[in-house]
């Protein structure tokens, strides 16, 4: 998915050019110190990226947080993948990261855009994001546990 977007904000840059991932720091991130994709191989990680709008936060060129976007670029996107380094956390990135995303043309007229989280309902509800008006409409297969399959 090629879509080109980029920024600076105070002193941190915002990228969607995939050559500026830090492929083994997202995996290790993903795989170690996430609640949602614990033990996700790289693999899985490296087509996610490959199949997605994913964008990068760098400070001197390292990487410090990462968030995707899985999207037909017409009716639908998913707003996934969603981090902060620990280490620069309370600095006002993740919200610059979504206003980031919220700022590409190719996402403007999505008639859905959805996400899960487990803590951050206050910073997506800043962007719009609400419960589901009818959950009874959704469905899903859920399988949080499916990575442990690649576990050695």
């Amino acid at each position: 998915m090629n879509v080109s977007h980029e920024q600076f904000h105070k002193g941190f840059h915002f990228s969607t050019d995939k050559a500026l991932l830090d492929l083994p720091y997202i995996h290790a991130f993903l795989s170690e110190r996430s609640y949602w994709a614990i033990g996700v191989p790289l693999e899985i990680v490296k087509r996610s990226v490959e199949n997605s709008i994913s964008i990068g936060i760098y400070e001197n060129k390292k990487q410090v947080g990462f968030a995707r976007v899985v999207t037909d670029l017409a009716t639908f996107g998913y707003l996934a993948d969603v981090f902060i380094d620990e280490a620069y956390r309370g600095k006002g990135l993740s919200k610059a990261l979504v206003a980031f995303i919220f700022s590409f043309e190719e996402l403007k007229f999505l008639r859905r855009f959805i996400l899960a989280t487990k803590d951050a309902h206050s910073l997506y509800a800043k962007y719009g994001f609400n419960p589901l008006k009818s959950p009874e409409r959704f469905m899903e297969i859920a399988r949080p546990d499916i990575y442990k399959q690649f576990a050695s």
